[in-house]
Formats: structure tokens, sequence, C-alpha cells
């Protein structure tokens, strides 16, 4: 990897994280390739670039006041080879969201990995503990079993 498309990488999805916080939804699609498709956080979720637009304007709409990157950390990692072959940027960060509906606020650590090709966002992996989420917000989990 080149120094120039390793800082350009860094710069794209700093550039991301910055259109998250300020919710730029402009400044996404740009940053998003066409071909974009998202995977995370659960095992078998999916999002393509349209959908992914139109859930973050519905999103920043409903259900969040803010999204804040703290301790945020970004290293560039180029995979030689396979599938997923080509220069990714890693962030891993604990965020702050503040939520619109009883003013809950919440805490996780996040980590995502993107995928960057011609100076744009073509895929990218979200990992973070959607429980702990839940459990923030004052969920509680019943084993299904138990209610038979």
């Amino acid at each position: 990897m080149s120094c120039s498309s390793s800082d350009n990488g860094l710069e794209i999805v700093e550039k991301y994280i910055h259109s998250v916080e300020n919710n730029d939804a402009k400044t996404m699609e740009t940053l998003l390739a066409d071909k974009y498709i998202g995977y995370g956080p659960s095992f078998g979720d999916s999002i393509t670039k349209p959908l992914a637009l139109k859930n973050w304007e519905a999103s920043m709409g409903d259900i969040y006041e803010s999204i804040e990157y703290k301790k945020s950390r970004n290293a560039l990692v180029e995979v030689v080879s396979g599938e997923n072959k080509g220069n990714w940027v890693s962030n891993w960060a604990e965020l702050h969201i503040k939520y619109k509906k009883d003013n809950y606020e919440v805490d996780i650590w996040a980590n995502t990995i993107y995928k960057i090709e011609n100076n744009q966002i073509v895929k990218s992996y979200t990992f973070y503990n959607e429980a702990d989420v839940l459990r923030q917000l004052d969920y509680v989990y019943i084993n299904s079993k138990f209610l038979e």
C-alpha cells in the first residue's frame, strides 16, 4: 500500500466518522460507493448504500439525538489475498449515544473495518455488543422456554 493510498484511506474514514457525528447524510452518500455493502453487528446482517442512507436519516430523525466517537483510533490494514484482498481501515472507538426517547444515553465499545477502493468505502464490518446496549436501555431478557 502506498503512502498516498494509506493516508487517503485514513482521511476517508475520518470524514465518514465526522459525517456520523454531524448527522451529515450528504457527505456519507459521497463516501459510500454505489456498490457499498455493510455487515453486522449480528451475524447475517447486511445493508446496501440506499438502505443504509435511508435508515440513517430515519434513525437521526426519530431515534438518536447524537453519536459521539470517543477515544477513536484508526489503523491501516492491507489484506494481500483472498476475497477481502485490498486496503482496509480499522476503527475502534468508545461511542457515546444519546437517544431522543426518554433521554437515554449509552456507552459502547465498537469496531468497524472499512474496505477502501477508488477513494470510497465499498464494504464494512461493524462489531459491538448489542446486548450491552439493550441492558443500558433497561431492557430485560426473558428466556422463551420459561414462558411455556
